[in-house]
């Protein structure tokens, strides 16, 4: 009788635990303080565990760092989620206003690290951002795209369509900076409802999508 394989073992649910603890301490850390100005020392009695644990999860402090970044893009904005967005049947004018509702509550649910690490990391670039880019955001970039196609005519390889993905991260991101900071501009801001915020970054995006439409003869 052939000997059946043996099953994998599965991961331990203390070992997956342990590792979202350490990315949340980190994340907590790094959004206060800097990568550059935090140990893993510091790292590790945050979280509770020993240097050992934290290499045996990621590899390294660059390891750790990396996983951060992604973990923090993953918060603000989750690719399966997104996906369950974008393939609602709906017109595409209804699929982008679901997505910028997807985008705002994403982000107004999340705390506050993830948005602060990003943050820090675009201001003062490490070589690290290459790899969040191809590992989070060019993929759900790609998920965006096809609505922009369709609403621009434009074919999904025109690099204008980029240009339109700032339009609509940009005042999402300045509405959950607005929840999350006090100053006279955030207060400001934040006294729009979710409803106010998507209506109008729905229009400043749509009018400057139907002025491509129209250059195209569209």
């Amino acid at each position: 009788m052939a000997n059946l394989p043996k099953p994998g073992r599965a991961p331990r649910s203390d070992g997956v635990a342990t590792r979202q603890r350490i990315l949340d301490r980190a994340g907590e850390a790094i959004a206060a303080a800097s990568f550059a100005a935090t140990s893993n020392k510091q790292i590790a009695a945050a979280a509770g565990v020993n240097l050992a644990t934290i290499n045996h999860h990621f590899g390294n402090r660059d390891g750790l760092y990396q996983a951060v970044l992604v973990e923090a893009h993953r918060r603000l904005i989750d690719a399966s989620d997104l996906e369950l967005v974008l393939a609602s049947g709906q017109t595409p004018e209804a699929r982008l206003k679901g997505l910028l509702r997807f985008l705002l509550r994403g982000s107004a649910t999340a705390p506050r690290w993830p948005l602060s690490v990003l943050a820090r990391e675009i201001m003062s670039p490490s070589p690290h951002l290459l790899a969040l880019q191809q590992m989070e955001v060019l993929p759900k970039i790609n998920m965006i795209l096809p609505i922009l196609g369709e609403l621009t005519h434009l074919p999904l390889d025109d690099p204008r369509l980029l240009l339109i993905v700032p339009m609509i991260a940009a005042p999402c991101a300045l509405v959950t900076i607005a929840g999350q900071v006090a100053s006279p501009l955030t207060d400001r801001i934040a006294t729009l409802s979710e409803e106010d915020a998507v209506e109008t970054i729905l229009t400043l995006v749509s009018g400057g999508m139907a002025a491509i439409r129209s250059m195209r003869g569209g």
